[in-house]
């Protein structure tokens, strides 16, 4: 097994998952072994790097490396922690290898495309190739629940020329994303023993005549303004939880809602469209929560000598490549709205991402590497 594919093996090992807001303990939760594994890296390499606290068990880390007598820095950024690994069907953290691919959590997402990055940024540092760019690789927390990490990373300062940020793109190039914004909406009743239901009032009940105002809200927003390559703004109920037992009239429910963002739409603007369209229409008594999450849309924004150079190391490795809009949210948009200019591109298929038996092809962690050495290089 190659240096480079043992390092993936590595990180797949080292648990990291987020809870996504769950009240779960555990040794498989949080990112603090990968921060700390990552640690160990850098310091075998002899480059600076800097680990902030964000929360508890949650750590960025971001190394530096200096190339004589260069002037541009980039930034290459990926998260470190990955969803859950409940109900997967191969053991998530073995990091087995067979035909060529990877298995395991975070296999795909990110942390081939970590691995990816880890390898060009090492090579860089052993070889100080002359003209070379500054390079940051910076390795954030909570992508996958809050953008805690990267909206951190912002918040400090933090400022480079171009970011490329991992993701899985089948190494085709992301200038263009949907944002996110996310909150909960309650309903309340009047809890009572279940076998004298009319004491009471069943939030649930009241919860089922709101949600089809919802779903109707959802429908029209679709078929409003569409953006160019990303299509309509959507918004869809995904969680819903109600009551203590079976034999009591639940006092309470309460669902979440994730809406996705365009380009130019503001995530509190979004929340305010909703209450105010829910408003209008027939329900029983709701209550919204404030916005417990939002990130922005990515739109492409004008770079034209670094993403030029980026575009001809990736060719010249892969021979081509597409530039696409997607309808998921990533770090990289948070970094555009700081001012850096951002693409997202990595090793691997969202398709495969977060499944159950997830896995990444190790030949596109290798040529991933590549083309991230030669956008450095220039």
């Amino acid at each position: 097994m190659s240096p480079t594919h043992s390092l993936l093996r590595d990180l797949v090992r080292l648990p990291s998952v987020n809870p996504m807001g769950r009240a779960v303990t555990g040794d498989i939760y949080h990112e603090d072994r990968v921060t700390t594994y990552l640690e160990h890296f850098f310091l075998d390499l002899g480059v600076p790097y800097k680990r902030s606290t964000i929360a508890p068990g949650r750590d960025n880390i971001v190394a530096r490396y200096e190339s004589p007598g260069a002037k541009t820095w980039l930034l290459f950024e990926v998260h470190q922690d990955t969803v859950p690994a409940d109900g997967m069907t191969i053991d998530p953290f073995a990091g087995e290898v067979r035909d060529g691919k990877l298995y395991g959590r975070g296999a795909c997402d990110v942390k081939g495309g970590m691995t990816a990055m880890l390898a060009a940024f090492a090579r860089l540092v052993r070889e100080r190739p002359p003209g070379a760019a500054n390079v940051l690789l910076a390795c954030t927390v909570d992508e996958e629940h809050t953008f805690l990490g990267v909206q951190q990373l912002v918040k400090d300062g933090f400022r480079t020329d171009f970011a490329v940020v991992a993701e899985p793109t089948r190494l085709h190039v992301v200038d263009t994303h949907k944002g996110v914004v996310r909150w909960k909406l309650r309903t309340k009743g009047r809890a009572c023993h279940s076998s004298r239901p009319d004491q009471g009032e069943n939030a649930i009940y009241v919860m089922g005549h709101v949600l089809p105002a919802i779903e109707a809200y959802a429908d029209q927003l679709m078929k409003s303004a569409s953006h160019p390559r990303l299509g309509p703004p959507t918004l869809s109920v995904g969680r819903i939880e109600g009551g203590v037992s079976v034999n009591t009239v639940p006092d309470a429910c309460v669902i979440e809602i994730d809406r996705r963002l365009l380009p130019g739409e503001d995530p509190q603007r979004a929340w305010i469209d909703f209450t105010v369209g829910l408003m209008a229409r027939p329900t029983g008594a709701w209550q919204c929560d404030n916005v417990w999450m939002a990130c922005p849309a990515l739109d492409a924004l004008p770079a034209p000598e670094l993403r030029e150079r980026f575009a001809k190391a990736l060719d010249s490795v892969e021979g081509r490549h597409e530039t696409l809009a997607v309808p998921f949210g990533t770090d990289a948009s948070s970094l555009a709205e700081a001012g850096i200019p951002s693409i997202v591109f990595g090793p691997g298929d969202i398709a495969q991402a977060h499944t159950k038996d997830e896995w990444i092809e190790l030949d596109e962690v290798d040529r991933a590497a590549e083309v991230l050495y030669r956008f450095a290089v220039g």
